[in-house]
């Protein structure tokens, strides 16, 4: 029996995924939160091993959230989730950490094999964007820039774009200012801009805003 936490702040996002997994005899739903700091009481007192960890969870970003679970629950395996774009969050949760990730745009038959799959400790991620990863179409340019990013650059990013200030995205991700201006200079490298207005048109073009 595959034992699952799911973890949204959305109750009946957690009630529909708690359904389409509880119809399959091996997965058993063990406890459901809505917050980080539910997440990590929780993971205090039971083991599961599967986590489906919404990416937007409140508190921490799913990224961050996903790196603390790496360093203290190590044998548990993250299956991530989201609405946000699959193209750009797949990638960098993945280098975070986590087994899979899964669209909330996905047929409701990957949720279990997703699942099944992470469980076995495998990597899931969807046909449709195997072949997106292996494929660079003329419109996906932005993308293509993107992946040259770590998962760290991503949450500095995504924060910015969010219209946080340095200070405040060092207060985020616990860094201290001097790293967040080091990793903007490094984003506008990378997304080859020379200032702050165009490298938000890159969030913004990459769907972080």
């Amino acid at each position: 029996m595959i034992k699952v936490l799911i973890a949204d702040n959305h109750p009946i996002v957690r009630l529909g995924i708690k359904q389409v997994l509880e119809s399959s005899q091996d997965i058993e739903i063990i406890a459901d939160v809505s917050t980080t700091s539910e997440l990590f009481e929780t993971l205090a007192k039971v083991t599961p091993d599967v986590v489906m960890l919404e990416m937007d969870i409140p508190e921490i970003n799913g990224i961050a959230t996903l790196r603390k679970m790496k360093l203290e629950f190590p044998d548990i395996k993250t299956l991530m989730y989201s609405g946000q774009s699959e193209d750009v969050y797949a990638l960098s949760t993945i280098r975070a950490g986590a087994f899979g990730y899964l669209s909330k745009t996905a047929d409701l038959d990957y949720i279990i094999s997703a699942v099944k799959k992470v469980s076995e400790g495998n990597m899931f991620i969807t046909n449709e964007l195997a072949q997106r990863l292996a494929f660079d179409e003329g419109t996906q340019k932005p993308r293509r820039f993107f992946r040259k990013l770590s998962s760290r650059e991503v949450e500095v990013l995504k924060l910015l774009a969010s219209g946080k200030r340095n200070k405040e995205v060092a207060e985020g991700l616990n860094l201290n200012e001097k790293t967040v201006s080091t990793y903007k200079a490094r984003l506008m490298k990378k997304l080859n801009v020379d200032n702050l207005v165009d490298l938000l048109q890159q969030a913004k073009a990459l769907e972080l805003y």
